[in-house]
This record gives C-alpha cells, structure tokens and sequence, in this order.
C-alpha cells in the first residue's frame, strides 16, 4: 500500500467518508485563503489599511500553507487505515 494511491480513498465507506471530510477542509481552507489575498488586495488602494492589508496577506499564505498539510495529513490516515484493515484480516485468518 502507497501514500497518494487513489485506490486507498475507495476502500471501504470509512475511507471513502475520510477523504470527503478532508476534500471538504481543503476546499474550506483554499476559499479562506482566497479570500484574504483578495481582501488584502483591495486594502493596499488605501494606505491607512496597509497593516490590516499585511495581516491578511499573511492569514492567506498560512492557509495557503495548511493545504499541502491537510493533503499529507488525509493520506497517511488512510494509510494507516488500510494498515489496520490488513492487521484485521490477518487476525480473521488465523
């Protein structure tokens, strides 16, 4: 079993409802950050908002950020999804 197959997603419905939490997460996450560069973006016209402008341009590059993270993160909890699936089947068999 491989980190990023696409086969570990289709296991079974825990998995399955594993990488829907987490796509959902992401998607929230993407929007965030999208959102607070383009905050950020319209605050610079002003130059009394420049610090708030930073701020958020700052807030969107952690979000920018937590995206790989929560990708990496998905992946290796079904891993070990898939590891404790095989440790359950090897117990039935024995």
């Amino acid at each position: 079993m491989k980190l990023f197959n696409h086969a570990n997603r289709q296991r079974n419905a825990d998995t399955r409802r594993v990488y829907a939490r987490f796509e959902i997460a992401h998607t929230l996450v993407d929007f965030g950050a999208a959102v607070c560069f383009t905050i950020g973006s319209v605050l610079f016209f002003w130059k009394q908002y420049e610090t708030p402008a930073i701020w958020f341009f700052t807030v969107g590059s952690v979000l920018f950020m937590a995206k790989p993270t929560l990708r990496l993160a998905r992946e290796v909890k079904l891993y070990h999804m898939g590891k404790l699936d095989t440790l359950a089947d090897r117990a039935q068999n024995d």
